[in-house]
Formats: structure tokens, C-alpha cells, sequence
């Protein structure tokens, strides 16, 4: 699987003009080669020619880790290098000289530059070179990221158990966590737990604000699986009764999110689904409060493409995987977000997450 990967990576490369592709640790070294290098000070990097060849460079004190991973068996030629040498000329010496070099999107810049200086050419972004490849799933993709979804789906499930008035956000997400790793996780990525007006910031996390009797909780969940791909679902709850304006506002929010999902499907733009969600909320006055797009892909990492979002003029096909994630932000109030992940099929989409988007009465 990961010498297929490098070789469409190889064919992708030789449609440009550019000639090789240094990548880093992290989703995409993964992606490639199933190897989690340590992103450390030290350089590890993979470098991907058109030719189809390829070469790491591990520092010596990770070389054991690279063969426990197999690297060398992937057709790749394994370098390391000890604390004396400099790892960026002995690359270039394997790989030879550059010409338009490219490095994966997320290299560290210092990298980057050691890169550029041991090559004498500048280097540039690979862009979309991978996300390209990476974003449309193989069927066991697809299988892993449903796995992941019902892993999550199993937390909300039980959300009633740890979720009360007079507990803190932070005791909660505590014990959120604890139940993501039972659930099959092997890390958390992150978990919010927003009461009342911190549900206004999408991306507050937790804090030691007590949660009230009445005020809705916005709970956004996520881990990697020991598949390496990831889970992502947010559900609303509630303890006791809620502002009947909230719940008029929900209401809004579940039709916006299913005008997406109904929409979503091969052959459709990735921003008309947004505006599918998005013309809802403005219809009913709530635009001005969906601040953020309504999507993103996922699998090797939570934010991934495609993005769903105005200006994004990709079309959906099989293998997509991405979220659906309207929703709308009161400053100094609440907010709500309903998020799905779902993959995309010949004719449609299926969710990986299954529990009730209804706003959960505890």
C-alpha cells in the first residue's frame, strides 16, 4: 500500500516541473509510509523523485525506530545521520542535485531553509500535490473513519453520565476524555465543552465556569484511532429547560444542517453544500451568527481537504470525507453546532455519526 502511495506521489510529481518532494513528520510522512516519525529539532524527512525513488533521513538514534517500521522494505533507501554530520548535504549527496525542489506543506521552516541552503535552489510549496491524493479514500479509508465515528458516537452516548449541572466544563471534559480513549481511541485530539455564553467561541475548549441548570452545552469531540484516522461529532445538550428563543433558533439549525446533508452528493460543488446550510440560516435571520464554513475533510487529521466552504469550487466524488457543521454564535449568550462526519458515496453520502442531532435534554 505505502509503495503505491509513493509511486502516485512519484507519477503526480512528474505532471509538474518539478523534479523531487522532501516531506516531513507528520500526516503526510504517515500517510506515505506508515512511519510517526518524532518531529524533532533533528531532521527525519522523506525525498520522493519523479524517477519513483526514494530516500529517509532519520538521525541514527531514531534508526531503529524507521526499520521497525519496515521503511527499507518499502523500496525506500534509508539514510541516518549521527550529531557531528550535516544531515541536509547528506541528502542532497544521496538524492542529487535539485532542481525546482518541493516540500510537503507543513515542513518546519527551518527545515524548509536547511533544505534550500544544502540544494542551492530555492524551494517551494508542494500545495495541493498530496492533499490531492490523500483526500479521496480507499475503501478501507472509509471503513476506518466509520469506525472512528462510532467510537465517538459511543462517548455522546453517555454523555448524561458525566454532564450536570454544578460541575465545572474542565471536570467534564476530564471525564470525556477518559471515555474517548475506553471508547478505542489511542489519543485524545481535543475536547470542548462550552456552557452557556463560552458556547459563542467555537473553539473554546473547556474552563472551570460551572454549568448552569437551563443553558445549553455545546460539546465538540475528537480522537485518533489506532488506524490513525480520526474521529470529529458535536452534539447539543441541555440541563433542563432552555430559552424558548434557543429553541427556535435549534430548530433553524437542524433544518440547515439536513439541507446540506440532503444536498451533499458526487458531482455537486463543495460550496454549494455550504450554501445549502447557509441559505437556511439567512432566511430565518441567523447568518450574521454562522461564522465559520460548514466543513472540512478529514482522515489522517481532523482538519484535512476538502473544505467546505464559499469559494471552493471542487467538486464532490467517492472517497470525499468531510464534515457538516452549521451553526450560529450569540456574543455573551450561547451558540450550537451540529457536526457530522459523512463520506461520500456513488450516489449520496452516509454519516459516520448516528446519535440524535436533536438538542439533548439531561
Amino acid at each position: 500500500m505505502h509503495q503505491e502511495r509513493i509511486a502516485r506521489v512519484a507519477q503526480q510529481l512528474a505532471q509538474t516541473d518539478h523534479d523531487i518532494i522532501f516531506v516531513a513528520p507528520g500526516a503526510d510522512l504517515r500517510y506515505l509510509t506508515g512511519y510517526d516519525a518524532l518531529p524533532l529539532e533533528r531532521l527525519t524527512c522523506l525525498a520522493v523523485r519523479t524517477t519513483g525513488e526514494a530516500w529517509m533521513i532519520v538521525p541514527t538514534l531514531e534508526k531503529p525506530s524507521a526499520l521497525a517500521h519496515k521503511v527499507p522494505d518499502m523500496g525506500i533507501e534509508l539514510l541516518d545521520w549521527q550529531e557531528t554530520q550535516n544531515p541536509y548535504s547528506l541528502l542532497m549527496s544521496a538524492v542529487g542535485q535539485p532542481q525546482r525542489p518541493l516540500v510537503n506543506n507543513l515542513m518546519w521552516v527551518e527545515k524548509a531553509f536547511g533544505i534550500q541552503g544544502a540544494s542551492g535552489t530555492n524551494v517551494e510549496l508542494a500545495g495541493k500535490l498530496l492533499s490531492d491524493i490523500r483526500e479521496v479514500k480507499t475503501p478501507d479509508e472509509v471503513t476506518y473513519l466509520h469506525e472512528a465515528g462510532a467510537a465517538i458516537d459511543q462517548v455522546h452516548m453517555n454523555m448524561h453520565k458525566w454532564l450536570r449541572p454544578g460541575r465545572t466544563e474542565r471536570e467534564v471534559g476530564k471525564d470525556i476524555a477518559e471515555a474517548i480513549l475506553a471508547a478505542g481511541h489511542v489519543t485524545v485530539d481535543f475536547v470542548i465543552v462550552a456552557s452557556g455564553p463560552n458556547g459563542a467561541s467555537p473553539h473554546h475548549e473547556v474552563s472551570d465556569r460551572i454549568i448552569q441548570a437551563g443553558e445549553p452545552v455545546v460539546v465538540d469531540i475528537g480522537g485518533t484511532m489506532a488506524s490513525g484516522y480520526c474521529s470529529d461529532c458535536t452534539r447539543m445538550y441541555v440541563c433542563g429547560e432552555p430559552p424558548a428563543e434557543y429553541l427556535e433558533h435549534y430548530a433553524v439549525l437542524m433544518a440547515a444542517q439536513e439541507a446540506a446533508r440532503l444536498h451533499a452528493r458526487p458531482g455537486v460543488s463543495c460550496e454549494s453544500v455550504d450554501a445549502a446550510a447557509r441559505n437556511v440560516l439567512e432566511s430565518a435571520g441567523l447568518g450574521e451568527q454562522f461564522i465559520h464554513r460548514t466543513g472540512h475533510g478529514i482522515g489522517m487529521e481532523t482538519h484535512e481537504e476538502p473544505y467546505i466552504v464559499i469559494g471552493n469550487k471542487s467538486l464532490l466524488v467517492p472517497g470525499h470525507a468531510f464534515s457538516i457543521e452549521p451553526g450560529f454564535y450569540f456574543a455573551g449568550k450561547y451558540g450550537a453546532r451540529i457536526e457530522d462526519i459523512v463520506t461520500c458515496t456513488e450516489v449520496g453520502i452516509k454519516s459516520a455519526n448516528n446519535t440524535t442531532r436533536e438538542l439533548v435534554v439531561l
